[in-house]
């Protein structure tokens, strides 16, 4: 009697706690700003593990078979709304083979178009037989000859900012987070890898098998196949690239394993397992996606001289910030960015020094002051609101510069040994689960401000346009050295700052770059190229700051390797200033169209969206 009564009452107390807990997640999400990007009904029944069974083809450049996808109810909705865009959706049963009603909904032009399943009672998993489309905008299909080796075709997806459901029918908000598994069937000669478990070896069976079972945000599923190799760097990271490209490559990135040991030194233990970096052909969009467990990178950050090896610093602070904690929505996308730039360049001071990481701090601060000027005032705050907007549009220096400075502001005025332990709480704390700017301001208030929120300009950091009066200053003794070679270059020629260029970093070139004249003539132009060959520099930083100083003064002998530069590269990081300064002169925008119409079929959609619009 005595025991049957205990467990009638842990059954009513079991029950009452799945109430407490499905009405707290329901509260949550209605009382904090949904994502206004998704189409979803996330914040009724949620999405919590998909498995994805597909075949690449490149020949019909498609992806197709089937996603089945687990989920809880949070309401009692008999529905399961998710975002698709230009798929292809054949076929739903649910975990018993039954055939399910499905239909689409309207059509938005930004967001896609929303597939509603009928969902019954006994419904605890849907499958979704499918197929993508030409119009897919995270699929890059690149041709052989747009490749290192020439012989196989590549492929990779990009799912960062609301892509992912041009692959995948999801829920595709970074709101919720899902595991998933995957197999991947590809042609001979080629190896699939994913944000998961990696394959480092070819099968016979050209179907692999992976799994992530750490939850993740959709946007974070991703996918690469091509004819790649892999180079360990120690027991815990290593590099994919293609074999021709792979040594080189291993070589540059050869203090992955130190930067994680930094890392973690910072801000607790590396939680995803491995973590290993691709280098993708040049089309690839963006420096770098911080995919778990397997960082996504552009090739030109292998410069030769490991100086633009920060991007890998980058991509794995997100393994905290972003990955392991990450924005609810994208009108909060600078709780992501900032506090990986602030974690980034803490891991290149524990490697490099201060002195490095001031160089780093300073050209960060240009280019913050560079969207300052041209963004509109409610595009400069850090909590943005980008109802009807692309999410892209708040990928600026504002979430990333201005994020850091925040900061670092923080850091400077309440002591870096309570940063330190703040933020590694705060990781902890919010480990795999989502967060808003107004949940961080209360979890800031109660850890670390202690009552300092007015006196410190919290609110004008966070929600004001501009820089407030308390952003930290930055000097930086090398660059001061910069400056001074260009007013020795001005008034003695190129040949006496010879000796002090020797020594120079990738920033430091770039810092004197930027400081040349407005009214500097070509001619000096020219004898400053013919002394160091900057026209024709493998370093992609230096390439880009350099054209736009050409195309000011019109210089002519930059123009034929600024086009190989537009044709081959894809990063938009590059190619946006470069097309916005040609855009500004009749001539040199009809010359930009010319080059445009070979370059753009290399450009991923996220890159030839941008430039389109920038040449009408």
């Amino acid at each position: 009697m005595f025991r049957i009564f205990i467990t009638f009452t842990l059954l009513i107390n079991l029950g009452l706690s799945l109430i407490f807990n499905i009405s707290a997640m329901k509260s949550s999400l209605l009382t904090n700003d949904l994502d206004c990007h998704t189409l979803s009904n996330y914040h009724e029944v949620q999405v919590t593990h998909a498995h994805l069974d597909l075949a690449v083809d490149f020949s019909n450049r498609t992806l197709s078979g089937s996603v089945t996808l687990s989920f809880s109810r949070i309401s009692e909705a008999n529905q399961l709304i998710l975002d698709t865009k230009y798929l292809e959706v054949k076929e739903v049963l649910d975990q018993f083979g039954n055939n399910l009603k499905f239909k689409f909904l309207e059509k938005d032009e930004l967001l896609g178009v929303p597939l509603s399943i009928q969902l019954n009672d006994s419904t605890q998993s849907v499958k979704i037989f499918y197929a993508t489309t030409d119009k897919s905008e995270a699929l890059d299909w690149l041709s052989a000859e747009q490749t290192a080796g020439k012989e196989f075709p590549f492929m990779y997806t990009q799912g960062q900012s609301i892509f992912t459901r041009t692959w995948i029918p999801i829920q595709d908000t970074p709101g919720i987070r899902v595991t998933y598994d995957a197999d991947i069937t590809v042609p001979d000669g080629m190896l699939p890898v994913m944000s998961a478990s990696n394959p480092q070896e070819y099968n016979s069976s050209n179907t692999y098998h992976f799994e992530m079972k750490q939850s993740i945000s959709p946007y974070l599923i991703a996918l690469a196949v091509g004819n790649l190799a892999f180079k360990a760097i120690d027991d815990r990271t290593g590099v994919y690239a293609e074999p021709s490209m792979l040594s080189s490559c291993a070589d540059e990135l050869i203090d992955m394993g130190k930067m994680v040991d930094a890392a973690e030194e910072l801000y607790g233990g590396y939680d995803w397992g491995r973590f290993d970096v691709i280098v993708l052909p040049p089309s690839f969009p963006f420096g770098g996606m911080e995919n778990p467990r397997l960082t996504f990178a552009t090739p030109t950050i292998i410069a030769g001289d490991r100086s633009l090896v920060s991007l890998i610093a980058h991509e794995l602070a997100h393994s905290w910030s972003g990955n392991l904690v990450t924005n609810a929505n994208w009108n909060d996308f600078w709780l992501n960015e900032g506090f990986t730039v602030y974690f980034e360049r803490r891991i290149m001071e524990a490697l490099y020094g201060k002195d490095y990481t001031d160089m780093l701090a300073l050209l960060g601060f240009q280019d913050l002051q560079a969207d300052l000027s041209s963004l509109a005032p409610e595009m400069q705050k850090l909590k943005l609101m980008l109802k009807g907007k692309h999410p892209d549009d708040a990928m600026s220096d504002i979430a990333y510069e201005k994020g850091y400075f925040f900061l670092r502001m923080l850091e400077e005025n309440l002591g870096r040994e309570n940063m330190d332990s703040f933020l590694k709480n705060y990781f902890n704390d919010h480990k795999f689960q989502t967060i808003t700017t107004e949940k961080f301001l209360v979890y800031l208030e109660k850890n670390l401000l202690d009552g300092k929120r007015e006196e410190l300009l919290i609110d004008d950091w966070i929600f004001g346009a501009g820089l407030p009066s308390n952003c930290p200053k930055v000097i930086s003794n090398r660059f001061l050295q910069a400056e001074n070679a260009v007013s020795l270059f001005l008034k003695k020629g190129p040949k006496k700052i010879a000796d002090l260029t020797s020594t120079w970093s990738t920033h430091e070139w770039l810092h004197f770059i930027k400081h040349l004249p407005e009214n500097i003539s070509t001619k000096q132009l020219e004898k400053l190229d013919d002394e160091f060959q900057l026209s024709s520099n493998g370093n992609a930083e230096i390439l880009c700051v350099w054209f736009l100083q050409s195309i000011k003064a019109d210089y002519q002998p930059a123009f034929e390797p600024m086009k190989q530069f537009l044709i081959k590269i894809g990063r938009r990081k590059f190619l946006q200033p470069i097309y916005e300064e040609l855009a500004k002169n009749p001539e040199h925008k009809i010359w930009a169209k010319g080059v445009y119409k070979k370059a753009r079929s290399n450009y991923h959609y996220v890159s030839f969206n941008t430039i389109d619009g920038i040449l009408n």
